[in-house]
């Protein structure tokens, strides 16, 4: 191999500065088609969640077990939407370092700083793409930020169905025994299930509680104090 194979030539300022901008439209484009389909999959979730509310809340001989039915669909839609957050996050990443390392140092009329050797980073992330979280942060991550209401919503809908079309649910004594007879299940396997969701749940909210306590997700769009001269 000769010497000028082994040694790239540097490009002119300009023609980098042009590539990065392009580079940083690309991702930022990328992030946002990934954006698109986050959206999408907690669009299918609402309307399945108010799809099954509307039909068993104005159905009075449909059984609450349909309820079941709409916390599995949640959860089968939490799960494609972890995956498809591991991928939004990992371009994310790659945009927020641009816009911390080279976007901030030109707007400050700066050279674009070296002290994190993030040109490497960003070189080796090109050569080599991965994510940047687990798939277990991502799940946590999607079930804190949306999927709890929509669960939650779907435990509020169950319980008016309840009380509102089982007989002697009114009371706390017969409630437990209304929602027994308001269901075609033996009671072993209701009470099975329903006890595996409620852990899934419990397990869940555990891990997103734990997240956000050492992470910044919660801190990301909140405004800051000060007075913008526009």
């Amino acid at each position: 191999m000769s010497s000028s194979d082994s040694t790239a030539t540097p490009l002119d300022p300009k023609d980098y500065y042009t590539v990065m901008a392009h580079f940083y439209r690309g991702e930022v484009g990328r992030i946002m088609l990934w954006r698109q389909r986050l959206d999408m999959t907690t669009n299918w979730a609402i309307a399945a969640s108010t799809g099954v509310i509307t039909y068993a809340l104005s159905h009075a001989e449909v059984t609450h077990l349909v309820f079941f039915f709409a916390n599995l669909v949640c959860l089968f839609l939490l799960l494609i939407e972890s995956r498809r957050y591991r991928y939004y996050d990992a371009f994310r990443a790659r945009v927020r370092m641009l816009e911390a390392h080279f976007l901030r140092p030109v707007v400050q009329q700066q050279q674009p700083g070296n002290g994190l050797h993030w040109r490497e980073q960003m070189s080796e992330d090109l050569a080599l793409p991965s994510f940047k979280i687990s798939r277990r942060e991502a799940l946590y991550r999607r079930f804190g930020r949306n999927y709890v209401w929509l669960f939650l919503i779907v435990g509020g809908a169950w319980f008016v169905k309840v009380w509102a079309h089982c007989p002697g649910a009114q009371t706390l004594r017969g409630f437990l025994p209304a929602v027994q007879n308001g269901q075609p299940l033996p009671a072993w396997l209701y009470w099975t299930i329903a006890t595996l969701l409620l852990g899934t749940m419990a397990w869940l909210l555990a891990g997103a509680l734990r997240l956000d306590a050492y992470t910044a997700e919660s801190d990301i769009g909140q405004v800051h104090e000060r007075e913008w001269q526009v």
